[in-house]
């Protein structure tokens, strides 16, 4: 079999497109495969009309190597002058328009960006860096465009740390498909509006649930944007138990300092004991620390508020939760524990949406778990210099897209 014969059947190149030779230079490591075309009946790359042929310009695209051999097709592209539109270089079945790689070049480097960081697959297949982020780019501009209509119907908001600073991005998440629905600068009330307007009224209205943190400026961008939001928004469990641990800390610092004051050292090194769940404890740590929650030491008690607090999230009647709820805020309010009857306050004013957290057993799990997800990606690039390369490395690594070319049969 000759050469052009063996590249023109791995290429999978078809009429009127065909090999027309193969170059083999040793000193530069590296195959150029001609490609060539024969009359036929040309059309315009936008509007699709029968256009006459203009002229020809010679391009050239990365394809996958050739053995050890960088393989590099070249092709005598045909321009067309349509009457509407002017002249045009026409589309190749092997790569998309305005790439110099082909599309199963470019699938190879996705499907390496979807396992490692872009320096390493830039060294790896003798790229630059600036290269490969252009690849990713247009990936999930791919991925984007093809995505079909959003008909959201639980989601999750929270923000994720871009740079130290206090510099966030906002990232909705949908809770039943685990996938980044959108990414936006900031943690403003603007921010989360930008991800309401790229729905109808319907798209919005079909939301049922939309677990958060208690950040003033979400809250305020859902009221505002989706109907009957005061039944639909939740405030997470997870954000309620850290208010609560942080408040039971506070209780056992306090008190501690005051024991030591008397050469009482209960509570040297126990921060974790009181903030691990019994359950994960080893039958050692179970039995010290029984003695602990069972006395009288203030932080014991803080600790009781705290386990049962986390108990009212198993009520299914709102009506029910709405009591057991009461009950606690009662007692968070005798309690004469400062910390806690802050948090108490603090509960009280969000009650609403933590009413709905139960009864519609919403939480931001899938978020936190997402968030960690998209800060691993961070680790991993060691950091982001702009706010739109982590954009798209979220979009590409965590949104669920089909980032990959359409011609992909060469």
């Amino acid at each position: 079999m000759r050469d052009t014969d063996l590249y023109a059947q791995i290429l999978g190149l078809q009429t009127p497109w065909y090999v027309s030779g193969v170059l083999l230079n040793r000193s530069d490591s590296n195959v150029t495969v001609q490609v060539a075309a024969q009359s036929a009946q040309w059309h315009c790359p936008r509007c699709g009309k029968p256009s006459p042929r203009y002229d020809k310009r010679t391009c050239r695209w990365r394809h996958l190597d050739t053995m050890q051999y960088h393989t590099i097709l070249e092709a005598e592209v045909p321009r067309v002058q349509c009457d509407e539109h002017g002249v045009l270089l026409v589309d190749v079945p092997w790569a998309e328009p305005g790439s110099g790689y082909t599309a199963m070049f470019e699938s190879v480097v996705i499907d390496w960006l979807l396992r490692t960081d872009s320096q390493s697959v830039a060294q790896m297949l003798g790229l630059s860096w600036g290269v490969v982020d252009r690849i990713m780019q247009r990936a999930v501009a791919r991925g984007l465009a093809r995505r079909e209509e959003l008909y959201p119907v639980n989601i999750s908001v929270d923000e994720t740390s871009f740079q130290k600073r206090h510099e966030y991005v906002t990232v909705v998440t949908d809770q039943d498909s685990s996938r980044v629905l959108y990414v936006a600068d900031d943690r403003t009330t603007q921010s989360l509006d930008g991800f309401y307007k790229t729905l109808s009224t319907q798209q919005c209205d079909g939301i049922r649930s939309v677990a958060m943190d208690m950040w003033p400026a979400f809250i305020r961008s859902t009221l505002e944007s989706v109907p009957d939001a005061l039944h639909k928004i939740s405030f997470d469990k997870f954000h309620v138990a850290k208010y609560l641990g942080d408040a039971l800390d506070k209780v056992r610092r306090e008190e501690n300092r005051t024991l030591q004051r008397d050469g009482d050292t209960r509570l040297n090194r126990t921060r974790y004991q009181w903030l691990t769940n019994p359950n994960n404890m080893s039958r050692e740590q179970k039995q010290h620390f029984a003695h602990l929650r069972q006395s009288t030491l203030r932080t014991a008690r803080a600790w009781a508020m705290r386990q049962e607090a986390m108990s009212l999230w198993d009520y299914k009647s709102r009506g029910w939760a709405q009591k057991g709820w009461s009950s606690w805020l009662g007692w968070a309010q005798r309690c004469r524990l400062e910390p806690m009857k802050k948090v108490g306050q603090t509960i009280k004013r969000h009650l609403w949406g933590i009413l709905n957290a139960v009864v519609l057993k919403s939480h931001n799990g899938h978020s936190e778990s997402m968030n960690s997800r998209i800060q691993r990606i961070k680790r991993q690039a060691c950091g982001f210099r702009n706010r739109e390369r982590f954009r798209n490395a979220i979009y590409f690594h965590c949104g669920g897209m089909d980032l990959y070319p359409k011609a992909i049969s060469v």
